[in-house]
């Protein structure tokens, strides 16, 4: 095998085929792909209205640099993505990228510039959180407090224009979910007074990924958060990567919140073209917008292939198919079949907490229920239970280090939001099936 794989330790079947909710290896092998891939597929996989709409583009024009030329595709994408996130980007501008991590350096980068364009150069900090995950690229790994990701680039991310602070994780609440929202947000207020005037931005999940998997923040949280970047004069960047494009129900996550708690800049990638091609946006909003234009009139920051032309075709496609087959709505539909059947398995030795909403949920996985006591790390018991879930047809996200980084277990529920209900109950057995034979081994 010459590619250089996440694992070297591991043999990884080859795929072939993907129709529906299904994937199907060499070997012939079929699985539900209950995980979305890593909660990427919205729409389902060997959709032939997105190809054709591609090759139509590529027949056309395959590429052309955005130093160069427009494209009317980019053009239509973005006021539809711009109309997607709602009233409060009227009047803003969409910047594509090739995927998740590089919108998230855009994004950064954007919130530095603005801060310089807007007259106060010294504000270059940016504050995330603790057990978040933002990218692979050195920008977005500084931002990221994943520790199993992080702790080998230490040397390449460390900087004190990176601050993390707590991280709202119910099940384990630092504060025992007394008025938690609030104390929660208060430890951003005293990153912004620390800083004296320095926050450029404050970027943050608003429901978490797949390093604490599925976290929904408490009320009131945000929309203090959102108060205070307002006060501070710091961006408030969503980092929508996973939980944006509908995953959870609605449009954006950050649409489960009050309207005051809306950002000034989302990120996207993942759902926005549902992997048919590489594609993430960075959503900003027309006052950010205003602020570059009055002054240097330039974004000093591009890529080769932003805005790809085949890109943001796929992405307009696959808007269209979630339009036209409601799949917002059917992702919030299907909450409750996802509660049902995953809240069945909390009976298994090993379960301690399933939460999700959507079509976005975790399991996580105890040695101990009563004083919520991890696996131990060598144990990999999340990456077991999926390797047994897949032998058995269902593909699972499994994730270590949701307690400190380090210690913890969870898997990561994203399915497409075609499955139907009775595909779901079958994969949730399946998934106790494989979390039963974890247990004896």
């Amino acid at each position: 095998m010459s590619v250089l794989h996440r694992s070297l330790r591991k043999t990884y079947p080859i795929a072939v085929r993907g129709k529906g909710v299904y994937l199907w290896d060499a070997a012939g092998h079929k699985y539900l792909d209950f995980s979305g891939s890593a909660a990427v597929n919205l729409i389902g996989h060997g959709n032939r209205k997105i190809l054709r709409s591609v090759l139509r583009q590529a027949e056309k024009i395959e590429f052309v640099h955005t130093s160069q030329f427009n494209t009317g595709v980019a053009e239509k994408f973005a006021d539809e993505v711009l109309h997607f996130c709602g009233p409060a980007f009227n009047g803003g501008k969409v910047f594509f990228t090739c995927g998740g991590s590089e919108a998230v350096e855009t994004a950064i980068k954007l919130a530095r510039q603005y801060q310089v364009e807007s007259g106060f150069p010294k504000r270059n900090r940016i504050v995330s959180r603790q057990q978040a995950y933002h990218g692979a690229t050195l920008g977005a790994l500084a931002a990221s407090g994943n520790k199993r990701r992080r702790d080998v680039y230490v040397p390449l991310v460390k900087s004190e224009a990176f601050v993390h602070i707590g991280m709202p994780y119910c099940y384990r609440c630092a504060y025992k979910c007394n008025d938690c929202g609030r104390k929660y947000a208060k430890e951003l207020e005293l990153a912004l007074n620390e800083s004296k005037g320095g926050v450029a931005a404050f970027l943050a999940e608003p429901m978490s990924g797949a390093t604490l998997g599925a976290v929904f923040p408490p009320e009131g949280y945000f929309e203090r958060v959102a108060e205070l970047c307002r006060t501070h004069g710091a961006l408030f960047v969503a980092d929508e990567v996973m939980t944006g494009w509908g995953r959870t129900g609605k449009n954006l996550a950050m649409h489960h919140f009050d309207d005051e708690a809306m950002p000034d800049v989302v990120v996207l990638a993942k759902g926005l073209t549902s992997g048919y091609l590489p594609l993430g946006a960075v959503v900003v909003k027309k006052s950010v917008v205003d602020a570059l234009e009055k002054g240097s009139g330039s974004f000093m920051h591009g890529f080769t292939y932003n805005a790809h032309p085949l890109a943001v075709a796929a992405g307009h496609a696959v808007f269209q198919a979630m339009k036209k087959e409601r799949l917002v709505q059917r992702a919030a539909a299907l909450e409750g079949s996802m509660r049902r059947e995953l809240e069945k398995l909390l009976d298994c030795a090993s379960v301690g907490d399933v939460r999700g909403k959507g079509l976005l949920w975790a399991v996580e996985f105890l040695s101990d229920k009563k004083s919520k006591m991890p696996f131990a790390p060598e144990m990999q018991f999340a990456p077991r239970v999926a390797e047994a879930s897949a032998r058995r047809g269902v593909l699972v996200y499994p994730m270590q280090g949701c307690v400190d980084g380090m210690l913890g277990d969870h898997l990561l529920l994203a399915p497409p939001a075609i499955i139907t209900r009775d595909e779901i109950a079958s994969a949730a057995a399946t998934l106790r099936e494989a979390i039963e034979e974890a247990e004896r081994a």
